[in-house]
């Protein structure tokens, strides 16, 4: 039976990216060594590094002026690192899920923080608007996409100070203007690698301002000068990353995936919509995730849950079961996940419902 991977994170990867990091981990570059055990010094790996920047910076367009880094530590390191290199007195967040709120929490270690807007007054299921951004904070901060929530914010914001952007679960899956943030940042195990990478693009620029002291490993100057070789990166997802970059850049670039994410994910929603069984836990359809949809059992029919994932379970779905702050269903819908297995989602929520 063919299995339908609906995992939040870690995540689908494309096939193609799966099967060329399997044979690197035979026999990487014709060295005759694995992957798992060359060195991080070597030209081999040097070549995979620098050719995943580059693609980095072709698909996104990024512009001069911004550095990629690719560090270990994951998203919730760069909670405390980004607010180590850039709060000097205040800098403003907006709350829209969990991991806002610790991103908040560990700003708060270095300085003044204002939240602009919050959502945690209707569980998250809602993005916040009408706030006004002040002038006098070092940086904006935002994450863009809430996997847990099924919330994102599909726009490049305006803003009169540097924006910052936790992008760990919508990165490369739509066209951006690079230029409009200070700092983008993102664990990449959710839309482009497996688990250990963390991608920072930074503007440099806003480096080296703050008066305190920066430990070496916290400073982005550090891993600016070493291309990302400071200390032993994360060599095996940077190769994976890389793939899945050839394949992002083989279909036709972000604005062909965004096609298809979108496609992807109004079959979805337009099912959750119709069907008499489910809704969505996002009323506002602006506000809807592309890349999480969240959905519950209706009202009338709460005591079906366990059965639908039992139901779904037997017909090849995997990793629907939603986050416990929400309960109900998740189906992740990265950039990987093809159009027939949401397909397949599809019509085992219509075979449930005809059953019912």
């Amino acid at each position: 039976m063919k299995k339908h991977n609906f995992n939040p994170g870690p995540s689908i990867l494309p096939q193609i990216a799966i099967d060329q990091t399997a044979e690197a981990v035979k026999n990487f570059a014709g060295t005759g060594l694995s992957l798992l055990e060359v060195s991080h010094r070597s030209k081999e790996v040097d070549a995979v590094n620098e050719e995943a920047m580059a693609l980095f910076k072709e698909l996104l367009d990024i512009p001069e002026g911004y550095k990629v880094l690719f560090l270990g530590g994951g998203a919730s390191t760069q909670f405390f690192t980004i607010p180590y290199n850039l709060l000097e007195t205040k800098a403003a967040y907006l709350v829209t899920g969990s991991w806002a709120k610790k991103a908040t929490k560990e700003a708060k270690l270095f300085g003044e923080v204002v939240v602009l807007g919050s959502s945690e007054d209707k569980n998250f299921t809602y993005i916040p608007r009408g706030y006004d951004i002040p002038t006098d904070v070092d940086y904006f901060h935002i994450t863009t996409n809430n996997t847990i929530y099924g919330t994102e914010i599909k726009e490049d914001l305006n803003s009169p100070v540097p924006l910052i952007a936790d992008m760990s679960s919508d990165i490369f899956s739509r066209p951006m203007d690079v230029s409009k943030y200070g700092l983008i940042y993102g664990g990449a195990q959710k839309n482009l690698a497996p688990a250990g990478m963390t991608f920072v693009i930074v503007k440099e620029e806003l480096l080296g301002k703050v008066s305190r002291p920066l430990p070496t490993m916290v400073d982005y100057r550090t891993h600016i000068k070493s291309s990302s070789m400071f200390n032993t990166p994360p060599v095996f997802a940077i190769f994976t990353a890389l793939q899945t970059l050839k394949w992002l850049k083989d279909l036709g670039g972000l604005e062909a995936i965004e096609k298809v994410n979108q496609e992807k994910a109004k079959m979805l929603y337009d099912e959750i919509d119709r069907n008499k069984l489910f809704v969505s836990t996002v009323p506002d359809e602006k506000d809807r995730s592309l890349m999480n949809v969240c959905f519950v059992m209706t009202e009338n029919y709460k005591d079906l849950e366990k059965e639908f994932q039992t139901f779904s379970s037997e017909r090849g779905m995997v990793g629907i079961k939603g986050h416990r702050d929400v309960g109900g269903f998740r189906a992740s819908l990265y950039n990987a996940m093809p159009i027939e297995s949401v397909n397949a989602l599809v019509s085992c929520m219509q075979d449930f419902e005809k059953l019912h």
